[in-house]
């Protein structure tokens, strides 16, 4: 495989991302909106997740399609971000038609950065106007690092951030992965500035230093942050024709490369979730052979977009961490 001419999730055609940044707050939202409703699914493996729309998503349920997905710091009060979504969406004319309304579709997750230092004295729940913000600045080309639901992100050791990347097959078929990594975890081996996600990295997107030459050895990390504290979500695109049940076992499949990149992943104190959607724009070419070959695009894909999220994070006033570009060579 090789990665996509931005190697960001929008390689996928149809689809658009927006960020949306408030320096002050040290905080934001990323909006992935498409030119159609997107068949989705979800999954969940951390401990401690913050979600909104999230159950009718399952195979069994009802809703067939979204029409976007939103990202977002604040915690609990990021998921109001939605509504923000939810109101660019209605004056666009979009959504679930059930009569005369229409009811625009839009899950969500979130992340905790509420202790990361900025300004979270507000009267008024910000995270609505950021998220119509995002929606608004949707675009096939946009930033990654200190940025949207990246911007107050941090992991064990360095700045988190906002990540993306993306594969195209020898089949032709296109993944992309896009990730706010706010974990308990490290992208980083030890004390090193080598990433766990060397082995899946594509030319030099986050370096080009391959894995280190010795590991730590019989390292128990202990927690840096506390329950809640921390969550890792993603959302897997592709343009492959996927229904709902084969979206999930590609969320689940993803979470594999959260796990190669983050050590450790999937904690009681993380809320670490995939979310997979398709455009429907490709079908299968072979349906025996492309599920299994998506599968492992995903997880690789998810494992760079997290590595390239730490690898662009920014210095901001106020940091509590360093972020990987001051660490020593």
């Amino acid at each position: 495989m090789k990665a996509g001419r931005l190697n960001l999730i929008t390689d996928v055609a149809g689809l658009r991302v927006g960020n949306a940044t408030d320096r002050r707050l040290a905080s934001g939202v990323t909006v992935l909106a498409a030119d159609h409703p997107l068949a989705a699914a979800v999954h969940v493996m951390g401990g401690a997740p913050g979600t909104r729309e999230t159950d009718l998503l399952a195979p069994d349920k009802l809703v067939a399609q979204v029409d976007a997905l939103v990202l977002s710091g604040g915690s609990a009060f990021g998921l109001a971000a939605c509504d923000g979504v939810m109101a660019g969406l209605r004056a666009a004319g979009r959504g679930f038609q059930v009569g005369a309304a229409r009811v625009p579709i839009v899950p969500g997750a979130i992340v905790f950065d509420l202790l990361n230092g900025g300004d979270k004295d507000w009267a008024d729940n910000p995270y609505p106007a950021l998220g119509r913000a995002a929606f608004d600045a949707a675009a096939t080309d946009f930033a990654i690092g200190t940025t949207g639901a990246g911007t107050g992100a941090m992991t064990a050791n360095l700045k988190g951030g906002l990540g993306s990347a993306s594969a195209v097959l020898a089949n032709g078929l296109t993944v992309g992965a896009l990730v706010v990594v706010n974990a308990l975890g490290q992208a980083t081996v030890g004390e090193t500035r080598h990433f766990w996600a060397a082995p899946w990295e594509l030319g030099a997107e986050f370096g080009g230093l391959g894995l280190p030459g010795a590991f730590p050895a019989g390292h128990e990390p202990a927690p840096a942050k506390r329950l809640g504290e921390a969550t890792t979500i993603a959302i897997l695109a592709t343009d492959a024709a996927l229904d709902k049940p084969a979206l999930q076992r590609l969320a689940v499949a993803a979470h594999d490369g959260m796990a190669r990149a983050l050590v450790p992943s999937h904690t009681p104190f993380d809320g670490d979730l995939v979310f997979a959607v398709s455009t429907g724009a490709r079908p299968l070419t072979d349906p025996a052979t492309d599920p299994f070959l998506l599968g492992h695009a995903a997880a690789s894909c998810l494992a760079r977009a997290v590595a390239r999220g730490v690898h662009a994070a920014a210095p901001a006033p106020g940091d509590r961490q360093r972020c990987w570009r001051d660490l020593s060579a």
